[in-house]
């Protein structure tokens, strides 16, 4: 993988075909686990190391997977890391592991590793399918992280509570005071529908705006070079 190759991949997981923002994948997840920035970033790491080690396992064994049964086997890869994955949060973030509950196996079923498994690292090399598995997690990290910050601290004021989960001596940042009344209904289902409906009209206005831009450009080109006088010979 070169350097344009890795910088459109990079373009297109992050921002482009963003899997929470463009493509509208796994929403169940994205929804139901964002009530605060730990638990979204948790879960969205997970699924970036099931994604990266799925698109490494398939891409390496794609020329001995018989076309007619891919998708089985395709699922059984995913579901044996994610087993692997479920099992190292309950073995060694057993608190974290009881507050993901169900959506750490659910990744088995998510359409955003399947979807990238099959679109991708059944048809290129294993470092490239990789780092697009990476990439692709990442996109979807970020918009789990702004979504779980953006409710939490709406909701409650604060920001990073649960980390002692992660990390016993950290502790929560109370942004707003211990007086703040917070906004409960951000972080019930109703806010995470609201929360992500504003971060999709915003992901669309800039996208409007750059794509008005990038029109503007040849306009703006062509003017200038109409506007440049044309070097004219030298009189003998």
């Amino acid at each position: 993988m070169n350097m344009q190759t890795f910088r459109e991949s990079a373009f297109n997981g992050l921002w482009k075909q963003n899997p929470g923002l463009a493509q509208l994948l796994g929403l169940c997840p994205i929804l139901a686990i964002s009530t605060n920035m730990v638990n979204a970033v948790s879960l969205g790491l997970a699924t970036i190391l099931v994604m990266a080690l799925a698109n490494l396992a398939v891409a390496s064994l794609r020329n001995f997977i018989p076309y007619e049964i891919r998708i089985p086997v395709f699922i059984l890869i995913i579901a044996a890391l994610v087993t692997v994955v479920d099992l190292a949060f309950n073995a060694w973030l057993h608190s974290l592991y009881l507050v993901l509950g169900i959506f750490i196996p659910l990744i088995v079923t998510n359409c955003i590793v399947l979807a990238r498994v099959e679109a991708f690292a059944a048809k290129n090399d294993a470092l490239s399918s990789t780092i697009d598995g990476l990439l692709m997690g990442l996109g979807l990290l970020w918009v789990l992280a702004v979504l779980g910050g953006i409710r939490e601290l709406i909701g409650t004021g604060t920001l990073f509570s649960g980390i002692e989960m992660i990390f016993p001596d950290a502790s929560a940042l109370v942004i707003f005071g211990d007086d703040y009344p917070g906004f409960l209904i951000t972080i019930l289902p109703p806010g995470a529908f609201f929360a992500l409906g504003c971060l999709i009209a915003l992901y669309n206005a800039i996208n409007t705006r750059l794509a008005a831009r990038a029109r503007m450009r040849p306009a703006a080109s062509a003017e200038a070079e109409s506007a440049t006088p044309e070097a004219r010979p030298a009189a003998g």
